[in-house]
């Protein structure tokens, strides 16, 4: 009975904690999804490629902040407490997603339109610099001992519940307005009911406890101390950016630029990109544990080389293939086979950075690390697709950043493993031999 018990409680504080992760992507990805209804509202441009451009831009503008955020806010949270941090980030990101929601057009404004909208952006992103952090490193905290990869995928997986409704929601506003009504208004929709939903899920944050592992540290560094021990672990945190590179990389590939490929690259239909998006969010939600599951079996770095290889090597060969044979079947096959990679991918990689940064800096390290890799690389994913597509001409060449971030992948594993995969292999190279 205790240990139902305590399963139980262990099952509550998951969902209580992830429950913060759900409203970020939602935002996040709803802002990916409706770019051109967003582009058209307060980025109106006479070239429609500009537009769309600047609207990603202003997307990726919140990345910027994620590194600041992950240092004044990951400090916070390492050493005031993990429950206190969480609920703050809920309500900062809170006000993203209402600005957005809120903030009346172009068309009536005028520029303070853009800016404060910029501004809501700016905002999210300081609060999702540690929000990822917060979450993977409480769960870490909290997990059955052999089960961490497996307890914190579930911070990944809980970002795909928010794919998942939003997907759905979009399909039925497809059905009940038409297009020019949803570019014109009823794209609204979706971020006004985020705003209904923030105030549950801040309900639900609140009963958060604090982890026993934080409690027992009897030294909890100050701001100064956090950045001198960042500045002493410059490396570990530099490989670690280079390894969450592929996980958001990929991520914001098949999630939030996937509708936008669709409909503008293939030129299907805005319902036919909400099914394959659906259908990855599915995807992502069942890998994850068992990826995640899987590496606390076999170890970190062999699922982080062999799917970040797999990135580095298909990701084009997949594209172009797409780009070929252009079919709403092809293009779930190969969204779903780089939903593959991802899980793969991201189910060990997470738990990972948890383990290679020092204790007294857990959460700012980890956040930093996962926020410079989106400032730098993922978040800007979409934009960075956009234009290599009018740059080279290709409609595949969005998988050249793909495979760029498992080359860079691939990297670091071997860099941060280098002493363990030499040993592994020399171990089974002794009995193979003996």
């Amino acid at each position: 009975m205790k240990n139902s018990s305590f399963s139980q409680s262990k099952f509550m504080a998951v969902i209580t904690v992830v429950s913060g992760n759900f409203i970020e992507m939602y935002d996040f990805f709803l802002f990916g999804f409706y770019a051109v209804s967003i582009s058209d509202a307060f980025f109106p441009l006479q070239d429609d490629y500009a537009s769309l451009m600047l609207t990603f831009a202003t997307f990726g503008a919140g990345f910027l902040m994620r590194p600041l955020g992950a240092i004044f806010l990951g400090s916070y949270i390492d050493r005031l407490g993990r429950r206190k941090g969480l609920l703050l980030t809920l309500g900062i990101m809170a006000s993203g997603t209402a600005i957005v929601a809120f903030t009346p057009s172009y068309k009536s404004i005028g520029l303070i339109a853009p800016l404060v909208v910029l501004v809501g952006r700016l905002l999210q992103g300081f609060s999702a610099g540690v929000e990822l952090g917060g979450v993977s490193v409480y769960l870490s905290e909290i997990a059955t001992p052999g089960l961490k990869g497996l307890f914190v995928s579930w911070q990944s997986a809980s970002q795909q519940v928010a794919i998942i409704f939003c997907a759905a929601l979009g399909y039925m506003m497809g059905q009940r307005y038409s297009e020019s009504e949803i570019n014109d208004w009823a794209w609204r929709i979706p971020f006004f009911i985020g705003c209904m939903i923030i105030p549950l899920v801040f309900y639900i944050r609140r009963s958060l406890q604090e982890t026993e592992a934080f409690s027992k540290q009897k030294d909890h560094p100050s701001l100064k101390e956090v950045l001198n021990s960042l500045q002493k672990n410059t490396l570990i945190i530099t490989l670690g950016m280079m390894l969450i590179v592929m996980t958001t990389v990929s991520f914001y590939l098949i999630t939030v630029y996937t509708p936008t490929f669709g409909q503008k690259v293939l030129e299907f239909s805005s319902l036919d990109s909400l099914v394959v998006t659906l259908c990855i969010g599915v995807s992502n939600f069942i890998w994850l544990p068992i990826m995640g599951l899987l590496s606390d079996k076999i170890g970190r770095w062999p699922s982080m080389l062999v799917f970040s290889l797999l990135a580095l090597f298909t990701a084009y060969p997949c594209l172009n293939w797409l780009v070929n044979n252009s079919s709403l079947n092809n293009m779930l096959i190969i969204e779903l086979w780089f939903s593959f990679i991802y899980s793969g991918y991201n189910g060990a990689t997470t738990v990972a950075l948890t383990e290679i940064i020092p204790v007294r800096i857990r959460t700012t390290g980890f956040s930093l690390a996962y926020s410079l890799a989106t400032a730098l690389f993922g978040g800007f994913t979409p934009l960075i697709s956009t234009w290599l597509i009018e740059v080279f001409d290709d409609k595949a060449a969005p998988a050249y950043w793909m495979s760029t971030a498992g080359g860079l992948a691939a990297i670091a594993t071997v860099l941060i493993y280098g002493s363990v995969i030499k040993t592994t292999f020399r171990e089974r190279k002794g009995k193979f031999l003996g």
